[in-house]
C-alpha cells in the first residue's frame, strides 16, 4: 500500500451522489463505516450566496470526517463558499470537475471543466487562499475524445501547481452530448490502467480511485496502487459493504450485525421526528441494508410501504428488521431509545 502522506485517512471514501448523500444517508453511513471519509452532495456556490445555508450546509457532527462539494466556475465565488464551508465546521472542500449533467454544463462546472485546466487551477488558488482546509478535485480520466492519458496528465499537473495535492478520479471518461447522466455512470469504459498510472507517477500527489469497486478484493488491490477508493452506488444500493469494508481495512470499530445499525437509525429518526423530519427522509437511504439475507425483500416491501403513511414512526424500522434473519444479530436489541 502506498504511503499516505495527506493529514485525513482517505483509504476508503464514500462517494457524493446528488439526491442520495444527504443528512441523513450520511449518518447512517457513518455508523456502518466508522472510518470513512464522507462527501457531501454537490452544493453550488449560488445556493450558498443566495440559499438557504443551514438548510444547505448543517449537518451532525458524528458524520465528520466530511468534506463538503462545491459546484461552481468563478475563483471568487468557490472562495466565499469555501469560506462558509470553513465556518461550518467542514474537514476539506473539494470542488467537482466530473459530473457531466446537461444542468450542470450548463452552468459552466462539472465534467466541463475539465476542458479549462488553468480555470481550475485558479479557482483551487482561490479557494486555498480562502481557508486552511484541504482543497482537492474530483474528476474524470477525460472528456468526449479527449480521453488519452496525456489529457488527464496535464489537467493534473496544471492544477497541482496551483497547490491541489489529492485528486479522486472516476476512471471512466464523460460524453458532454447525447449521453444521459446514467449512462455515463455505465457506458464508457473504466479505464484504471490511468488512475493507478497517475498514482506511479506522482508519489508526490494523494490519488484516489473511483468507479465500479464493488468488492474486497478490488479495494484491496487499487489500494496497492494508489493511496484510496470511493464507492458510490455500491455503498448506496449495498450499504453493509461499508461495514465489511471498514472492519476489513481498519480493524474493529464498525457494527457487527445490522440489526445494530436498525436500533441507532431508530434512535436517531426518534430524535430527527422531533424536529418535523419525516421518517422517509431517513428511511430511504436505507432499502438495502439487507440485501442478501433471508427476508431482505420483506424489509424492503415493510419499509417502502410503511415509510410514506402520515403516520410512520421509527419503530417501523425495528419491526421490519423483525422479519429478517441476520446472523449476526442475536444480541442486539430493538428497542428504539
Amino acid at each position: 500500500m502506498r504511503e499516505n502522506r495527506k493529514r485525513l485517512e482517505r483509504r476508503l471514501c464514500v462517494a457524493p451522489m446528488m439526491d442520495w448523500t444527504d443528512r441523513h444517508c450520511r449518518y447512517f453511513h457513518r455508523l456502518l463505516a466508522p472510518h470513512a471519509l464522507l462527501y457531501t452532495e454537490m452544493v453550488t456556490t449560488a445556493a450558498i450566496r443566495h440559499g438557504d445555508r443551514r438548510r444547505l450546509l448543517a449537518f451532525d457532527a458524528a458524520e465528520r470526517p466530511l468534506a463538503l462539494q462545491l459546484g461552481g466556475s468563478e475563483p471568487g465565488e468557490l472562495a466565499f463558499a469555501a469560506r462558509i464551508g470553513e465556518d461550518f465546521g467542514y474537514d476539506e472542500i473539494n470542488l467537482n470537475c466530473g459530473c457531466p449533467s446537461p444542468r450542470v454544463r450548463k452552468g459552466a462546472f462539472g465534467a466541463c471543466l475539465m476542458a479549462e485546466p488553468e480555470r481550475v487551477a485558479d479557482c483551487v488558488a482561490a479557494m486555498r487562499a480562502a481557508v486552511s482546509l484541504p482543497v482537492t478535485v474530483k474528476c474524470r480520466i477525460g472528456i468526449d475524445e479527449h480521453d488519452d492519458y496525456d489529457f488527464l496528465r496535464r489537467f493534473v499537473e496544471i492544477v497541482a501547481a496551483a497547490g491541489c495535492e489529492v485528486f479522486i478520479v472516476h476512471a471512466r471518461k464523460a460524453w458532454l452530448d447525447g449521453v444521459s447522466p446514467k449512462q455515463n455512470r455505465e457506458v464508457p469504459p473504466l479505464r484504471h490502467d490511468f488512475v493507478h498510472r497517475l498514482g506511479v507517477e506522482r508519489p508526490d500527489l494523494v490519488i484516489v480511485a473511483n468507479g465500479g469497486i464493488r468488492s474486497l478484493a478490488e479495494v484491496r488491490h487499487h489500494l496497492g496502487r494508489v493511496d484510496g477508493v470511493m464507492l458510490g452506488r455500491e455503498a448506496y444500493q449495498n450499504p453493509w459493504r461499508l461495514a465489511e469494508l471498514d472492519r476489513a481495512l481498519f480493524g474493529p470499530g464498525a457494527p457487527e450485525s445490522r440489526m445494530e445499525v436498525v436500533v441507532a437509525m431508530a434512535a436517531y429518526a426518534a430524535r430527527q421526528s422531533g424536529a418535523g423530519v419525516p421518517l422517509k427522509a431517513i428511511a430511504r437511504h436505507m432499502l438495502g441494508l439487507f440485501n442478501g439475507l433471508p427476508g431482505a425483500r420483506s424489509w424492503r416491501r415493510t419499509l417502502g410501504e410503511g415509510m410514506v403513511r402520515a403516520d410512520a414512526s421509527p419503530e417501523l424500522l425495528p419491526d421490519a428488521a423483525s422479519r429478517v434473519r441476520d446472523p449476526g444479530s442475536a444480541e442486539a436489541s430493538l428497542t428504539v431509545c
